[in-house]
């Protein structure tokens, strides 16, 4: 089940904020009319701090749950607040008040507050999620505009409803506040959360990087440049620049969207832009594009880091599936997804080291001269991708491993290895590699999605489309149209002259 993207209903906010805190005069209720935008100066004051993961984790039947608890007036645990200045921060209970403000505001990642915050730019996939989350709440629980109707319209609403839309008036969520520092707020967040539920390593990593150019990148290129700008601080050119750049980046990530089961080969370079998974795939994507293990990382001051981490970044996704002259176009189906149709984000980080080094190796030619064997190594042995995953561990745990993998079998491509050596001479130098295991295979009558997609793309590789020089297999978002008589030589423009072809083998190893 999808989960239902409420980030847009807590604004963030730097902790660092002009007025220090104060510790008199806080409230310790809060009634859900108060979150009502536009109606109530809490809801106006009220922050996430700048730093903290999106506010995604919860599905439509957890999000229906938490409203109809708090309307039938069931203990629930209380918001932890810190004031400073003008604004309220919320240092716990983010996902509870989102919920609640969701249902005031008929929000569910598709409304007003929403689309004014994703600049109108909402996924296909976040809408299709709000639209389900709308329709399950307004039936297991009823939307707040109904509750409203009946208390204008007594005499006409149903005696159930009218009974719970009159328990709202005294109904609240208990509040406590955190007095201090913005240091001892900080302090508190991150205790808080990690012992609620915790965070992830990778998003403890991004958090407290939140002020270093490759986090920032990442957070760009999650929302396609939309959202909240952790750039604003930047000059409007800088920031502009920065919103292009992570919109490419996205679209060339992201684009066309993928939807199970598999029913077309025009698959995405990086998965579902819309996951749980998709933030730590873009962070680990930023930091292996620009080496950033290998050197002592600043806070980004003016953004100008920034916009040299997002174009390290373009570089490395242009040699993959893009129509830019150094496109190798990887199709993703061979090198990113697994036979049953399943996204490998450990398979992207190996291949964007391998790229890497044969950019250092000037091996890019002698790889389009071998590619159409190493393409058949990479298909036959697939299922050795997930092997390595499982034994080493999905993304930065085990890329590094999966390289190894590849480039021996990139090593016995270029020694003329037969195709069926490979797989006992992978197992003699990689020991836990089985050639027997094949994943697992679905003992039901009935076709699941892996069994459907996998159909499909053994099939649609079979008879897919291949680049007329190198002859491996070329995905539509990195098709160029090659002259076969060069036009230096004579040759025009009409069909009978024209090829289908990578853009790196059309403008690059041709000539």
């Amino acid at each position: 089940m999808s989960n239902v993207n409420l980030d847009a209903l807590i604004k963030r906010e730097d902790f660092a904020v002009e007025g220090g805190s104060v510790a008199q005069n806080l409230a310790d209720k809060l009634k859900v009319s108060e979150l009502v935008k536009g109606e109530s100066f809490f809801y106006s004051s009220l922050r996430k701090p700048d730093f903290q993961r999106e506010t995604s984790d919860w599905d439509k039947g957890k999000i229906a749950s938490f409203i109809k608890s708090f309307i039938d007036g069931d203990l629930i645990p209380s918001i932890i607040l810190w004031q400073a200045g003008q604004y309220t921060f919320v240092i716990d209970g983010a996902h509870r008040l989102s919920a609640l403000i969701a249902w005031v505001n008929d929000d569910y990642g598709n409304g007003f507050i929403s689309q004014s915050f994703f600049n109108h730019e909402v996924d296909s996939e976040q809408k299709r999620v709000a639209e389900q989350t709308k329709r399950h709440v307004d039936k297991e629980v009823g939307s707040y505009a109904s509750f409203m109707a009946a208390i204008r319209n007594p005499e006409q609403a149903k005696p159930e409803l009218l009974a719970s839309a009159n328990k709202l008036g005294f109904l609240s969520l208990q509040l406590q506040w955190v007095t201090g520092s913005a240091e001892k707020a900080e302090t508190s967040f991150f205790t808080i959360n990690q012992k609620a539920t915790p965070i992830s390593d990778t998003e403890i990593a991004l958090l407290k990087a939140r002020k270093k150019p490759y986090a920032m990148a990442s957070r760009a290129i999650l929302r396609s440049g939309s959202g909240h700008k952790y750039w604003d601080s930047f000059s409007p050119e800088i920031q502009a620049q920065v919103e292009r750049l992570a919109k490419e980046i996205n679209e060339n990530l992201f684009t066309p969207e993928m939807k199970m089961p598999v029913k077309t080969l025009d698959l995405p370079l990086a998965g579902k832009g819309y996951s749980s998974r998709t933030l730590p795939l873009i962070f680990d994507l930023v930091k292996l594009s620009n080496n950033v293990s290998e050197k002592e990382i600043s806070e980004d001051l003016d953004g100008s880091e920034t916009i040299s981490f997002l174009k390290s970044t373009n570089k490395v996704i242009r040699r993959f599936t893009t129509t830019h002259p150094s496109s190798l176009g990887l199709h993703p189906a061979v090198y990113f997804y697994s036979e049953k149709g399943r996204y490998q984000p450990t398979a992207f980080m190996a291949w964007i080291e391998i790229i890497k080094d044969f950019d250092k190796r000037g091996y890019f030619d002698r790889f389009t001269e071998m590619r159409e064997k190493i393409e058949s190594v990479l298909i036959r042995y697939k299922y050795f991708t997930n092997q390595v995953t499982v034994k080493y561990g999905s993304g930065l745990k085990g890329y590094k491993q999966l390289k190894e993998v590849y480039e021996r079998m990139i090593d016995m491509v270029e020694n003329n290895t037969d195709l069926a050596d490979i797989g006992v001479e992978l197992k003699k130098q990689f020991p836990y590699l089985n050639l027997e295991d094949k994943g697992e295979q679905s003992q039901s009558k009935e076709f699941n999605q892996n069994t459907k997609s996998e159909v499909f793309l053994k099939s649609a590789l079979e008879s897919a489309n291949r680049c007329k020089i190198c002859n491996g297999y070329i995905h539509l978002k990195s098709i160029t149209i090659d002259h076969i008589d060069r036009k230096e030589d004579g040759g025009i423009g009409i069909a009978d002259n024209g090829q289908l072809t990578h853009p790196y083998c059309n403008t690059t190893y041709k000539n």
